[in-house]
């Protein structure tokens, strides 16, 4: 096959030394590779080529349209076309043939669903929530490919091999994402006991824990971006290290995390937790948190209504370093080896006056 004249191509403007040779070197790889030379051009242009050779790696032969998949899978073409838009992906045209075989099985997946009466708005949900959190789970793949493999002065070309291994990674990740799904499952059913009603419904009764890192504006602001990086690593760390059961992690938030618990105890301990190993960690901003329980309706992995726009509202009234409650967090758990000191009514945004207690542990003899 004979090489190209890259630079008459116009593929190498802009570029000397190590980086010339660097954007040569991945040019000759992917051209060996049977990349077409458009397509080479069209990645040069877009600056993604060094990242090309994940595309090649991932992306399947292109055999299907959108219409032949639903076909072929016996589903309907709408529900395909919205499914797909819910992961996050951009719609094509129905008859332009962009799908391969994994699309095709895929959609037999669904049908799958559909068969076993899964509605098809709830497929549209799921798959929403898969494109979302798993859309999490690519970005934070790279990140950590990138902090394992590369550094400061890596070249394209170092990034483009480092690629090449993005299909043993994605088919290990596909096994390991399989494994933490059935993890997690078994752990939910274990630990939450719910009636047939609060299935039904997704509305059952819950405490909700909100904490945040007290001067998270002034750190953004100040602080150098590696710096606020590890601080939000580090609650993250925090809030997963110190959970237990029943409480659990609905959400990591930047500043602040989100849990839920069918009871106040363990949430309550959790938070305090929280609180004192930011106290106890110098390189750590102070922490506060505010808990409320109430009905509530779970949708999705998140989780809506009353005691979560009340559990925010309170923790953004809590002193650094402290964990404010509402009264009937205070009065389920009061003698349970804790303690509650009276803070006064607290008016809350778009809820009104509120009265909240401290919250610390019970020290002994009382």
């Amino acid at each position: 096959m004979t090489e190209p004249d890259w630079a008459a191509e116009g593929l190498l403007e802009g570029l000397e030394g190590k980086d010339r040779d660097a954007r040569i070197a991945i040019l000759r790889d992917l051209h060996g590779d049977g990349a077409p030379l458009e397509e080479l051009r069209k990645a040069c242009e877009e600056n993604r080529l060094m990242f090309l050779p994940v595309e090649l790696a991932l992306r399947e032969e292109p055999r299907y349209s959108m219409r032949e998949i639903a076909e072929k899978s016996g589903n309907d073409v709408d529900l395909l076309t919205r499914q797909w838009q819910a992961l996050g992906l951009a719609s094509t045209d129905p008859d332009e043939l962009v799908h391969g075989e994994r699309d095709l099985e895929a959609a037999k997946r669904i049908k799958q669903f559909i068969d076993a009466g899964v509605s098809p708005e709830g497929i549209v949900d799921m798959a929403r929530v898969l494109g979302q959190s798993l859309a999490r789970v690519a970005e934070a793949s790279r990140f950590v490919m990138g902090q394992s493999f590369l550094g400061p002065d890596s070249t394209e070309y170092d990034v483009a091999q480092q690629a090449r291994l993005a299909r043993p990674m994605a088919d290990l990740m596909e096994s390991t994402i399989a494994y933490v799904f059935g993890l997690q499952l078994v752990d939910q059913l274990r630990h939450e006991v719910v009636d047939r009603s609060d299935i039904a419904t997704g509305q059952r009764q819950v405490t909700v824990c909100f904490a945040d890192i007290v001067g998270w504006t002034e750190l953004s602001e100040e602080a150098e971006q590696t710096r606020i990086g590890s601080v939000a690593d580090r609650l993250s760390a925090m809030a997963t290290d110190l959970l237990r059961p029943p409480a659990r992690v609905v959400k990591m938030i930047g500043d602040a995390a989100m849990f839920v618990s069918p009871e106040p105890g363990p949430l309550l301990g959790l938070a305090l937790d929280l609180v004192d190993a930011a106290e106890e960690d110098d390189e750590f901003p102070q922490l506060r948190a505010g808990l409320a329980s109430g009905m509530a309706v779970g949708r999705w992995g998140d989780w809506y209504g009353r005691p979560v726009n009340l559990a925010s509202r309170v923790c953004s009234r809590a002193r650094p370093g402290s964990v404010l409650v509402t009264e009937p967090v205070a009065d389920a758990l009061g003698g349970d080896g804790y303690r509650f000191s009276a803070a006064g009514q607290k008016r809350l945004k778009g809820i009104g006056d509120v009265p909240l207690w401290r919250a610390r542990r019970a020290r002994p003899g009382e």
